[in-house]
């Protein structure tokens, strides 16, 4: 006789995410690649181009540093001229190029969220494959939870893995071009930058985005599971108009706050929450300024710690578990559009 395996609710789970993943893989897996791609790309253009001017410039005559005339670009002659703290800007400037060149595969991220949670629920009720899944031993819980959580930690983490290996991959091809023209990458490339500490802070930011984009994702899924058309609309205006009314009629004064307050920490939080970084300008009035402005600053502990202990990232992520509460009751009630 067979044995009958039973499939522990933490099974189904499992088998949701994959479902959600093979669904979306463009999005989650090859988007983000693409856009580093793109990236390294257009960075290899741009090198390309820089060389041949500074080497246009020092054939030319042209090419100064410190006042003394270079006839010919040699990575180790020109840094040696440098000073100290030149190094120190060197390595900010390193920092902020690494960041640039990782930054593509999150700013896809930030539409592939938005996008995916507003169609999640709605359209499986526009093709109405939600009768099939409806008909499975899975609960309708099940099934959100599922979406939520490939939304804000599996397309995330996807996202940092890409935007690393971009990173990295761009590290290989400038120490290439620094071996080249006689310069010694480790002192000049992987030394003044922190690639490693940066890897680890984007790994670090996953669950603190996830938890910043919580309101804005609950939102969407809740438009999408109420929606009976176009929940894009429905999404986005209905904030907007809200904030333009209570910037019409001066709502907020009677709570002693300006109409700014209500976009910035209302409208915003339902609309911009899937953009990859947008604590940092919850942050910046109570951090250092120059710290924020650190490209290694934005990832350390204190800057991670200010982003989790904010009240209007608790408060935000008790109101899109609310509206997570509310998209599993619709979709329990809507089958159909």
């Amino acid at each position: 006789m067979n044995a009958v395996h039973h499939i522990t609710p933490l099974g189904k789970f499992k088998w949701l995410l994959k479902r959600e993943y093979w669904e979306n893989r463009g999005g989650f897996l090859w988007a983000p690649l693409i856009a580093g791609g793109v990236s390294l790309l257009l960075s290899l253009m741009a090198l390309i181009a820089g060389l041949w001017a500074a080497s246009k410039a020092a054939k030319n005559g042209d090419l100064h540093i410190n006042g003394v005339n270079v006839n010919g670009l040699d990575l180790q002659m020109l840094t040696s001229q440098m000073s100290p703290d030149d190094l120190a800007k060197w390595g900010e400037g390193m920092n902020f190029t690494l960041l640039l060149s990782a930054g593509w595969p999150f700013i896809v991220l930030g539409f592939v969220v938005f996008f995916y949670c507003l169609g999640a629920l709605y359209d499986d009720r526009r093709d109405r494959s939600v009768l099939f899944w409806k008909s499975m031993p899975l609960s309708d819980t099940q099934t959100v939870l599922s979406k939520l959580t490939s939304a804000l930690l599996v397309a995330p983490l996807l996202a940092t893995l890409a935007a690393i290996v971009t990173m990295l991959c761009f590290m290989v091809m400038i120490s290439i071009v620094v071996l080249a023209h006689g310069g010694n990458p480790v002192t000049l490339i992987w030394g003044p930058g922190n690639p490693l500490s940066m890897a680890a802070g984007f790994i670090c930011r996953i669950p603190v985005y996830a938890l910043w984009a919580l309101p804005t994702a609950g939102w969407l899924m809740l438009c999408s599971a109420w929606a009976k058309s176009k929940p894009f609309l429905w999404a986005v205006m209905l904030p907007v108009f809200a904030g333009v009314i209570v910037s019409w009629f001066g709502l907020m004064k009677v709570f002693g706050l300006n109409a700014s307050w209500f976009w910035g920490h209302v409208v915003s939080r339902l609309l911009l929450g899937t953009v990859p970084g947008i604590d940092l300008a919850y942050n910046a009035n109570e951090i250092d300024g120059q710290r924020i402005q650190s490209m290694a600053g934005s990832f350390a502990p204190e800057v991670l710690f200010a982003s989790v202990t904010r009240p209007e990232l608790w408060i935000g992520a008790a109101v899109g578990a609310v509206f997570i509460v509310a998209a599993i009751w619709l979709r329990q009630r809507r089958d159909e559009i």
